[in-house]
């Protein structure tokens, strides 16, 4: 793949980061690549944040990307996140997490206590129990709507005809902070099936902020993982969920970590 020509990078490829250095440099290359993705598309180099996923690695391993300069990471199981919370807040106090998996109402409570971001709201349940909970801690968070713009059964997310519907009742839990709407796109060798699921979800986000004033805010956009990242900031990308293209491939199967036959991995 050249700098100029986006298309979808096999993931299977990436090299394992065992030091800081490697860390450093991988890290430099996914945000060089961002950065040019955003300047051939008319948006400014640094419009896109880079997100780091850490799922499946050990806490060794995010002790050299925090070394490297992460300094948040983004987790899909909450039990997982929780205890590599436990092992290391007190090491690395400014050490944020992001939870970007989909979440049951008895995990609610740990993410409430712990987590900076949530990008899988899907459910009012959740929402509720979410901002209780956060009430009750006396904390805040920033939260996604999380979309099904692939139109697969494995995925979690709202059907696109019931996101208007779904942000109208937010405003009601004011723990949580609205930042925009996620996605998963269709892991698919062919760049043309995986951007409509892109540019589906930021027609949703333009067709919010439109129609709903209190969705005004909502101007972000997580989408694009480490093998189409470059093709969904083409399509407004403003998070990147980025994984393997930095701590290296995964030993574990993709539906280890997405539930069924989901099959997408940062």
């Amino acid at each position: 793949m050249s700098d100029s020509a986006p298309a979808l990078l096999h993931t299977e490829h990436y090299p394992t980061s065992t030091s800081v250095e490697a860390f450093r440099q991988r890290i430099a290359l996914v945000q060089q690549r961002i950065d040019q993705a955003c300047l051939r598309n008319g948006r400014s180099a640094g419009d896109v944040r880079l997100l780091t996923v850490s799922k499946t690695f050990g806490t060794d391993r995010i002790r050299l990307a925090y070394q490297a300069g992460c300094r948040m990471l983004g987790e899909n199981k909450v039990q997982e996140a929780e205890r590599k919370y436990e092992e290391l807040h007190e090491e690395l106090p400014d050490l944020q997490w992001s939870v970007i998996g989909h979440l049951q109402s008895n995990k609610a409570k740990s993410v409430a206590r712990f987590a900076s971001e949530f990008q899988a709201l899907d459910k009012l349940k959740t929402a509720e129990i979410l901002d209780r909970r956060l009430q009750a801690e006396g904390r805040s968070l920033d939260v996604f709507v999380q979309v099904n713009t692939s139109g697969e059964a494995s995925k979690f997310g709202l059907p696109p005809d019931q996101v208007h519907a779904f942000v109208r009742e937010l405003p009601q839990f004011s723990a949580l902070r609205v930042k925009g709407l996620m996605t998963l796109a269709l892991m698919d060798a062919d760049p043309d099936r995986v951007r409509p699921c892109f540019a589906l979800l930021r027609t949703l986000r333009d067709q919010l902020r439109n129609d709903i004033a209190h969705a005004e805010g909502m101007r972000e956009l997580s989408m694009g993982m480490s093998g189409d990242y470059e093709i969904a900031i083409e399509e407004g990308s403003t998070v990147v969920r980025v994984g393997q293209a930095i701590f290296g491939a995964r030993s574990t199967p993709n539906n280890y970590y997405w539930p069924e036959t989901q099959a997408e991995t940062p």
